[in-house]
């Protein structure tokens, strides 16, 4: 491909949990490099914001869904195949973490917790499979990415249903990337640990209740865990985003990469 033209090229991508924070930064860096993007998200208005804001050169697609809903996932896969073409790329992004004692997480949280993070991935990728397969097979690779967390590498006290999903995540990137290492779609996680995003201040805002902390004490105790001392920013998880899809990358299948500043190196 000419060095003119980027490397992502009328590559059609999907980002889930695409209105702000994580799933933003990556729709971002995927317009950059020159993909079509279908954003979902819960709210329409956040995806037509962000929408507006990607490279002009973008053909953008918005289906304003809730990814627990397994019937809309799927017709919103089949409109998106219709609006932009074949889909290449799909990022798994949309998750919500709730803080609880296992004692005081009932069935309700843990329900939440495995559907959000876990049966929404499962559906989204269900969903988009049978395209990105066909594509494929016609010589355009695919590219299946799941945004998990550092827990689901490690055990997290307090948030014990969303640690079992996202370990869940993890063990489904790594059975799918079996399932499909011939198919030439490549399927990985992506790890980070506390990040820069609405999540992490609902975090810092529920130390701040529970402890009487200040906020700046409750983010220090959040990035302490990271070894650098400071939150991951999104743009770090875009990054690694693009190089999962880009030239050189058909080898990297079945990781679940840790983006962590080195909390989980010892």
């Amino acid at each position: 491909m000419p060095n003119n033209i980027p490397f992502l090229h009328q590559r059609h991508a999907v980002v889930t949990g695409a209105s702000r924070g994580i799933g933003a930064a990556i729709a971002s860096a995927l317009a950059h490099a020159g993909a079509h993007l279908t954003l979902i998200g819960r709210s329409r208005d956040g995806l037509e914001k962000i929408a507006s804001e990607l490279s002009p050169q973008a053909r953008v697609h918005i289906e304003a869904v809730d990814v627990t809903d397994n019937a809309a996932v799927h017709a919103a896969m089949q409109a998106a195949e219709q609006a932009l073409g074949p889909i290449h790329i799909l990022v798994n992004n949309a998750g919500q973490a709730s803080s609880a004692s296992f004692e005081k997480t009932d069935l309700a949280i843990w329900q939440s917790m495995i559907n959000i993070n876990l049966t929404g991935t499962y559906s989204c990728t269900h969903a988009a499979l049978p395209s990105m397969v066909q594509a494929a097979a016609n010589g355009t690779p695919g590219r299946i990415i799941h945004v998990a967390s550092t827990a689901g590498l490690q055990g997290y006290a307090y948030v014990s249903a969303y640690t079992a999903a996202k370990h869940g995540v993890v063990g489904l990137t790594r059975a799918l990337a079996l399932e499909l290492a011939r198919k030439n779609i490549t399927v990985n996680a992506i790890c980070p640990g506390y990040t820069e995003t609405d999540i992490v201040q609902s975090a810092i805002a529920n130390i701040v209740a529970k402890t009487g902390k200040t906020p700046a004490q409750a983010r220090e105790a959040l990035a302490g865990r990271n070894p650098q001392k400071q939150l991951v920013q999104p743009e770090e998880i875009a990054q690694t985003v693009l190089w999962l899809c880009g030239p050189g990358s058909g080898a990297i299948n079945g990781q679940a990469i840790a983006i962590d500043g080195g909390e989980l190196a010892g």
